[in-house]
């Protein structure tokens, strides 16, 4: 790990641990323990294996995306990759977007790739997960809207989904009709921050910035070739929403297995709010992630629903959607680190 990220991390890992522990204080830890003791492991077990498929569908994403841009990758090297992708937005600052160049290197180095390429479609793959997300959570929303009055907590919640879903597909459409200037302003950026950057780095040979240009016109070409190829997205955008279910899935296993059922109305509503968290300064959304879903949960008029059943569902849920990709993913990356390693040495 780049020793400048250290700081950071511990910052982020810091302010994890400080989130966490207001949750334990605000539910009460006996509380949660006596509705945790209660879990039947068999559906915690059910709960990882709706985790598996999640990596799975998104893996398949990933492996759809890069062969558009005649990538070859398998579906088990698709897995792993994504693995190893979720292990890297686990452990950086700001998830995905801190993860992204972890993210990229390892698609790189497992389908022998440029890293351009390799850039280009973890970003593809990060930027196509939004929409069926917003989707789930808009469908989810308009159907628990028949049944239930929504609080004043819930009309912003949804008020916040309807701003997104209006605002991401807009920005990605100013970004792709003004592609070039984008190109142009961000290569000028890195051709004057990075020999910066590099002079100040020890270890870290310099990049001239005739090389740098290269690689952000080789990273906006390959977006292009993702872009303009509809068949391939719309399948990709499938594989994503299938993910996406899993989670759901996932979460609402999580309620029963500590006997609580749960409308799954509900849970396509909170998983995507959840997910938006992950973009806050915190290794993997620690912390904020689990508020922003205990918020909602708690939110929704629920007549069995309490704070403890509510943490204890979330910690169940998210303990697989974190530990499963960061312990798969963390081996895999470790493996491909140190295949890397030996072929530069011979």
């Amino acid at each position: 790990m780049d020793r400048d990220r250290v700081p950071s991390l511990i910052l982020g890992v810091a302010g994890s641990l400080v989130i966490l522990a207001a949750l334990l204080h605000f539910v009460g830890v006996e509380d949660l323990l006596s509705v945790l003791s209660t879990t039947d492991i068999s559906d915690v077990l059910f709960v990882v294996i709706a985790v598996l498929g999640w990596l799975f569908a998104w893996g398949l994403a990933l492996r759809t995306v890069l062969s558009v841009l005649d990538v070859s990758l398998s579906s088990v090297k698709a897995f792993f990759v994504i693995c190893g992708a979720m292990c890297a937005n686990n452990v950086t600052p700001f998830g995905q977007a801190g993860g992204e160049p972890i993210s990229a290197m390892l698609i790189s180095k497992t389908a022998d790739t440029d890293y351009e390429k390799g850039l280009a479609a973890i970003a593809s793959v990060d930027t196509l997960n939004f929409i069926p997300s917003i989707l789930l959570a808009l469908l989810g929303a308009a159907y628990f809207a028949t049944k239930v009055t929504f609080s004043t907590n819930l009309r912003v919640a949804t008020g916040v989904l309807v701003f997104l879903s209006l605002a991401i597909p807009s920005g990605l459409y100013l970004g792709w009709t003004n592609r070039e200037t984008v190109e142009t302003s961000v290569a000028h950026l890195l051709t004057t921050l990075v020999p910066q950057l590099t002079q100040r780095l020890p270890y870290i040979s310099v990049i001239p910035g005739s090389d740098l240009r290269q690689r952000v016109r080789g990273f906006f070409r390959a977006l292009e070739r993702v872009a303009t190829n509809p068949t391939d997205l719309a399948l990709a955008l499938t594989f994503s929403l299938c993910g996406w279910l899993c989670q759901v899935v996932a979460l609402w296993l999580a309620f029963r297995a500590i006997g609580t059922p749960i409308a799954l109305a509900v849970v396509m509503f909170a998983v995507p709010l959840g997910a938006i968290a992950g973009i806050t300064p915190l290794p993997g959304g620690v912390g904020g992630i689990e508020s922003v879903l205990i918020a909602v949960l708690l939110a929704a008029p629920l007549p069995l629903m309490t704070k403890a059943i509510a943490f204890a569902a979330v910690v169940i849920y998210r303990g697989a959607i974190f530990w499963t990709p960061t312990i798969i993913g963390g081996v895999f990356a470790s493996i491909v680190g140190v295949n890397a390693f030996y072929q530069e040495e011979v």
